[in-house]
């Protein structure tokens, strides 16, 4: 090897460790939900680390889908990392519109993550987002208000049931309301919870040849019964509430019972966050006995829009805040019943974390139960649980949730708004090309 090329090929290493020590400011969209509120307020640890300055777009959820969905499908290139879900990512990725995380490091150990989790971020076996959070949907409920009206709650309950303890609990002189669930539109927001009580009613949206389904009993049935709950033992202005609504309610001491994704079980147990953290129990999302229960499963994923000019800097911040250490990180600082679950099989094996997680055996078993490729009791030609995983969803669900919000809000009744979104969802189900 000669003087020169030696010299030449040291002058390209030391270039290389150059540019890999740049550091990059990356653009980061977020839902305003806890859990990435925490990760905003503990990434001077992932600055100190890297180098890598970090800004935050933090939105409400039905805003943030709208922005992110806008920018990425007119490569606008405004964030380098967007969080999406398990709606989102295999279509995009299909498109080309998202960079594969086929080369995380080994340490970062991707067969840790749950499978469940793993199998809705990939397209085509490879991971396209990594979950920062994963999650279905429980009963979260006032022990203390059951035991007063001389109920039990069961592991795994019916909507009868639930209607019962619904009615006995409710006290609206006192301002505590019997049920608390999603009234706000949105096919992330209403559309999600609806979607899965008809499921579990026997519904579904389409069936095999793709004719939607809205005009049957089974729907009729299933949105009534909604209906019903959410107007008689549900707080007022409940056609506005959505996820981080019902959730401060149930802190308030609100709501005898909340149906809603099972990530909420580390605050409504906080005590510096809740004032009914002592008397919180979970059960399994209802059933009608028909085999289905009204459960979810999804995941709050961290994803690089494809074109970024920052994709190295994006993908090490995925390291870092989808991984085993970060949440031994939020459990130095927050303890370990408030670390994301739902995302790594090791979380469920970790005996600290099992005891302080009163809710981690049910938040396993509900993700567990939940099956995206056998979402409906009746066949039907798509995937997906609390979603129709095609790209015509996103406005389908928009539109019919406005419609059954409205009928929440009392402008219309059960049979009026189911067939409205009949119409819409077959006009544009048509204009599609189905």
């Amino acid at each position: 090897m000669t003087a020169t090329y030696r010299a030449l090929l040291s002058a390209c290493a030391v270039a290389a460790l150059t540019t890999a020590a740049t550091a990059e400011t990356i653009t980061i969209a977020t839902v305003n939900n806890g859990d990435m509120i925490r990760m905003q307020g503990l990434a001077d640890d992932f600055t100190a680390k890297t180098g890598h300055e970090v800004e935050w777009v933090t939105l409400e959820e039905n805003v943030l889908r709208q922005r992110v969905t806008q920018d990425i499908a007119t490569s606008g290139g405004q964030f380098d990392i967007m969080t999406i879900g398990m709606y989102e990512t295999p279509i995009w990725a299909a498109q080309d519109w998202l960079v594969a995380l086929d080369d995380l490091p080994d340490s970062y150990d991707v067969d840790d993550i749950l499978p469940a989790m793993r199998a809705g971020l990939s397209h085509d076996g490879t991971l396209y987002a990594a979950p920062f959070y994963g999650e279905s949907s429980m009963v979260m409920y006032r022990t203390d208000l059951l035991e007063q009206a001389g109920l039990e709650m069961p592991d795994a309950p019916s909507w009868e049931f639930i209607a019962q303890a619904a009615e006995a609990m409710t006290d609206k002189e006192n301002e505590i309301y019997g049920i608390c669930l999603r009234g706000k539109a949105g096919w992330g927001e209403n559309m999600a919870f609806i979607t899965t009580v008809a499921n579990s009613f026997g519904a579904r949206w389409f069936d095999m040849d793709w004719k939607p389904q809205l005009d049957t009993p089974e729907w009729k049935e299933a949105v009534t019964f909604y209906n019903d709950l959410i107007t008689n033992y549900g707080p007022p202005g409940a056609s506005t509430n959505g996820f981080n609504e019902n959730l401060s309610l149930f802190q308030q001491g609100k709501c005898g019972m909340w149906l809603d994704a099972t990530v909420a079980a580390s605050f409504v147990t906080n005590p510096d966050e809740s004032t009914v953290a002592d008397s919180v129990g979970f059960a399994l999302a209802p059933d009608r006995g028909l085999g289905k229960r009204a459960n979810w499963l999804w995941a709050w994923a961290l994803a690089i829009p494809a074109g970024t000019q920052k994709e190295d800097a994006a993908k090490e911040f995925i390291n870092w805040a989808t991984s085993k250490e970060y949440l031994a990180l939020v459990a130095e600082n927050e303890g370990w019943a408030n670390v994301p679950p739902g995302s790594r099989t090791s979380l469920y094996e970790n005996e600290t974390y099992l005891e302080a997680a009163p809710f981690a055996e049910m938040t396993l078993q509900s993700i567990n139960a939940a099956d995206p490729n056998s979402p409906t009791i009746e066949e039907v030609p798509y995937v997906g649980i609390q979603y129709v995983a095609i790209p015509e969803w996103a406005g389908i669900g928009t539109t019919a949730g406005q419609e059954f919000s409205a009928m929440v809000a009392g402008q219309q009744t059960p049979e009026e708004a189911l067939e409205k979104a009949q119409t819409l969802v077959a006009e544009e189900m048509e204009a599609a090309g189905y």
